[in-house]
């Protein structure tokens, strides 16, 4: 029998069994489970960014019951808000019963942009773009053979022209280029600053910006997946009514982009603590995931949710995510490089689909719970730990006095100062 993401009471477990269980689970030499605890090293940290004082750190979460295209998975999660990583783990539980989630990918292709200002004769301009296309990718791919010999590499150029801009009409060219398990920034932003003189002879034009776009919209992941309706019941609502609950929920986010805002944030928490615990750009990811949302002029959500013929909840996840598996902190943070061990060292696009998934379960657990008890009544018993360890409760005494703030309902610093107090 193959592993299961299905750790049953994982949450009941000491920090320290928690990640002998993971550890096990990933094959984890001593040095990497070292790198669980400890981190990066202050003089790792020195090397990674300038001016650096010290180093700061964040939870690192295991978030279980996954299975995507067949295959379990645990997925590591960097995240410093209560509720998400449990969220995303009872979402996969739900999805689970449906046969997991269904995922796929485009080909890693990036754009990378080169502004062409001053051109005299705009069709001309692009006419000789377009028949220059080989000499063109000659130049963006002589700096980078090695992602060529794997198959990926500067594909096609494509123009666009911007007829109306606020200093006037602009010209410009992308390179579609292939990184393969790269996230592509550097090779992107090589080939374009490549092809700018080239582009300036044939053009008559005057080259100013060369630099990758960070809305990949070539480069995408999908994620998809089923939960049937008995699965939704709860406090004696139907399955089907909460199915249909959770889809006018989502009708909101479609229509309003004030709640598509909050909505898509719920996608991104999922998304964002796995793009952390990797050492990939959150940033970057962040960009073009809001970028492709407002796509069709208008901001909107980035999921779908459906019921289908047999009353059963259908979701789906399309967005562009640019990852890379090489190279970067992937590569130079310990702990990151851990995180890759245990997701099963996935390539590029392997990554950005697990990524998908864990963003579709992040949205499946908000909606959910807005949908039926209200965001607050499972956020605030987990945040109650929070507040009491910021009332001064030792980590020995937080869960006790968490406990007595969820009962009473009163889930207030002042009341944890006093319960601590009392304890005394």
């Amino acid at each position: 029998m193959g592993k299961t993401s299905q750790l049953s009471g994982f949450y009941k477990q000491s920090l320290a069994r928690r990640a002998e269980i993971v550890a096990q689970w990933a094959d984890l030499t001593t040095e990497e489970r070292a790198a669980l605890v400890n981190g990066l090293s202050p003089a790792q940290g020195d090397a990674m960014i300038e001016n650096v004082i010290g180093l700061y750190n964040l939870p690192l979460g295991i978030a279980t019951n996954f299975q995507i295209n067949g295959e379990d998975v645990l997925v590591p999660m960097v995240v410093e808000e209560p509720s998400i990583v449990a969220g995303v783990s009872f979402a996969a539980k739900l999805a689970r019963a449906g046969g997991g989630f269904s995922t796929r990918s485009s080909e890693p292709l990036m754009i990378g942009q080169v502004q062409v200002l001053d051109v005299p004769d705009m069709s001309r301009a692009v006419q000789a773009i377009q028949s220059a296309e080989t000499e063109l990718l000659a130049a963006a791919n002589r700096h980078h053979p090695t992602i060529q010999k794997l198959g990926g590499g500067a594909k096609s150029i494509e123009t666009r022209v911007l007829p109306e801009t606020p200093i006037g009409a602009m010209l410009i060219v992308h390179i579609l280029y292939d990184c393969r398990d790269a996230m592509g920034a550097n090779a992107v932003n090589t080939a374009a600053e490549s092809i700018a003189p080239l582009i300036e002879r044939l053009t008559g034009g005057r080259v100013n910006l060369r630099i990758l776009s960070n809305l990949t919209d070539r480069r995408t992941a999908t994620a998809e997946c089923r939960i049937p309706a008995e699965m939704l019941a709860r406090d004696g609502a139907d399955g089907r009514a909460v199915a249909r609950a959770i889809v006018e929920a989502w009708a909101f986010a479609a229509a309003d982009p004030y709640r598509a805002a909050t909505h898509n944030k719920g996608v991104m928490n999922g998304i964002d603590a796995v793009a952390i615990a990797t050492g990939n750009d959150w940033r970057a990811i962040e960009a073009g995931a809001h970028a492709f949302a407002a796509r069709d002029g208008r901001y909107t959500s980035m999921t779908e949710w459906w019921q289908d013929d047999a009353g059963d909840l259908r979701g789906r996840l399309h967005i562009p995510l640019s990852v890379g598996t090489v190279g970067g902190a992937t590569k130079v943070h310990p702990t990151a490089r851990v995180a890759m061990k245990i997701l099963g060292k996935p390539g590029a696009r392997r990554l950005s689909e697990i990524m998908a998934a864990v963003g579709l379960a992040q949205n499946l657990a908000a909606i959910r719970a807005l949908a039926t008890e209200g965001i607050q009544h499972g956020h605030m018993r987990l945040h109650a730990r929070q507040v009491a360890l910021a009332a001064g409760a030792s980590p020995e005494q937080a869960q006790a006095v968490a406990d007595q703030l969820v009962a009473e309902g009163n889930i207030r610093e002042a009341r944890a100062r006093e319960i601590l107090s009392n304890s005394e």
